[in-house]
C-alpha cells in the first residue's frame, strides 16, 4: 500500500494495492495516469518508479489538476500534469514524449472533493448549481439536460445511462417541476418519483439519475471507448492496461474491449471461415473482475461498486 498524504482533504483512491500489483511497474518506467483526480494513484506510481521513472498524468478537470499538483509537488521533475480529456490520449502522449509506456491506469470514478466540494452539482450530498462539467471548455451542462431535453429524450438518458427502472416516471416529475436550478432541488424531485415501492434502499434513490446526467453531459462512455482503443498505440509490448470502473455500462465497455482484443478472430459465430483478419493484441490478466474487499469497503464505502480489469499488450 502506498504512503498516502497526511492531508485528509484528499480523496482515498480505490484498490491501490491491487492497481500497483497489476501495473507491475519497475524503477525507471514510463507510465500514464489517464484520470489523475486527487493524485492518490499517481503518488503510488511515482514512488514505485523512483528514482527516474516519469509519469504523464491527465485530467479534464482543471481544478482537480491544481489540487493534485500541490500533492505531487515533491515529484515535479518526474510528473507531467496535463489538462485534457483521455479521448485524446494518443495525441497527448505523443506531444509529451510518452510513447511505449510500461503501464496506463484509468480510474473512472469521481473524487470525494468533486462530489462534495467542487460546487458543480455532481452529487445530492451538497446543494450546488446543476453543472456537472468536468472540462472547462465544455458547453452543455446538467441544467441543459434537466431543463431543455424533451420528456422522451430525458427518460432515455436516465434509463440508458442510469439503468433506472423508473426512468419515465422520474423524467415526467422533472419536466413538471422545471426550471430546476440546483442539485438539492433535483435530488428531492427524483427521490420523490423514484421511491415508494416499499423496499429498503441501499443507495439514495437519486443516485442512478445523477450518474446518468453526468454521463450525458461529459459523454463518458463514448470517450472511454475511444481512449481504450488508443491504449494500443501508447503501451509497449508487455505493458499493462488497468481500468477501474464503477458503473455497469463502463465495465461492459472495458470487458468488451479487452476480450475482443485478446482474440485472433472476431467474426460472428455463424461465419464458417475467418474473414476479419483480426489479430490478438492483448492477453487477459484478470479473467474475472477484481472487487474491493469487505475491509476496503468498510474503510471507504464509495468504492463498493469498483471493478478492476487488467490486460497486457502482446
Amino acid at each position: 500500500m502506498t504512503t498516502q498524504s497526511p492531508d485528509s482533504s484528499y480523496h482515498t483512491p480505490a484498490l491501490t494495492a491491487e492497481v500497483m500489483v497489476a501495473l507491475m511497474l519497475k524503477p525507471g518506467d514510463l507510465s500514464i495516469d489517464a484520470t489523475l483526480g486527487d493524485g492518490g494513484h499517481a503518488l503510488s506510481i511515482l514512488e514505485a518508479t523512483a528514482p527516474a521513472g516519469r509519469l504523464l498524468a491527465i485530467d479534464a478537470d482543471d481544478q482537480a489538476l491544481q489540487r493534485a499538483q500541490k500533492r505531487l509537488l515533491s515529484f515535479a521533475n518526474r510528473a507531467l500534469l496535463v489538462n485534457g480529456n483521455f479521448k485524446d490520449l494518443a495525441k497527448i502522449a505523443v506531444e509529451n514524449q510518452h510513447r511505449c509506456v510500461a503501464g496506463i491506469l484509468f480510474d473512472l470514478g469521481l473524487s470525494s472533493w468533486q462530489l462534495t466540494g467542487s460546487g458543480r452539482g455532481f452529487s445530492f450530498i451538497e446543494d450546488a448549481p446543476l453543472d456537472m462539467r468536468l472540462g472547462v471548455g465544455q458547453v452543455k451542462t446538467a441544467a441543459d439536460v434537466v431543463n431543455l431535453y424533451g420528456l422522451e429524450e430525458l427518460a432515455n438518458v436516465i434509463q440508458n445511462y442510469g439503468e433506472e427502472p423508473r426512468a419515465r416516471r422520474i423524467a415526467q416529475a422533472i419536466v413538471w417541476r422545471r426550471p430546476i436550478k440546483t442539485s438539492a432541488q433535483l435530488a428531492k424531485i427524483v427521490g420523490g418519483a423514484a421511491s415508494g415501492n416499499g423496499k429498503r434502499k441501499t443507495i439514495h434513490p437519486a443516485t442512478r439519475t445523477f450518474q446518468a446526467i453526468r454521463i450525458a453531459v461529459n459523454e463518458d462512455l463514448e470517450h472511454l471507448e475511444t481512449a481504450l482503443q488508443q491504449t494500443l498505440e501508447v503501451v509497449r509490448k508487455g505493458g499493462r492496461v488497468v481500468v477501474i470502473s464503477y458503473h455497469s455500462l463502463e465495465d461492459r465497455i472495458v470487458k468488451t474491449f479487452m476480450r475482443r482484443e485478446s482474440k485472433n478472430c472476431i467474426c460472428l459465430p455463424n461465419v464458417p471461415e475467418c474473414v476479419c483478419g483480426h489479430q490478438a493484441r492483448v492477453k487477459l490478466i484478470t479473467k474475472k473482475v477484481v472487487k474491493p474487499t469487505v475491509v476496503e469497503v468498510r474503510e471507504n464505502p464509495r468504492i463498493r461498486s469498483a471493478k478492476l480489469r487488467v490486460c497486457e499488450v502482446i
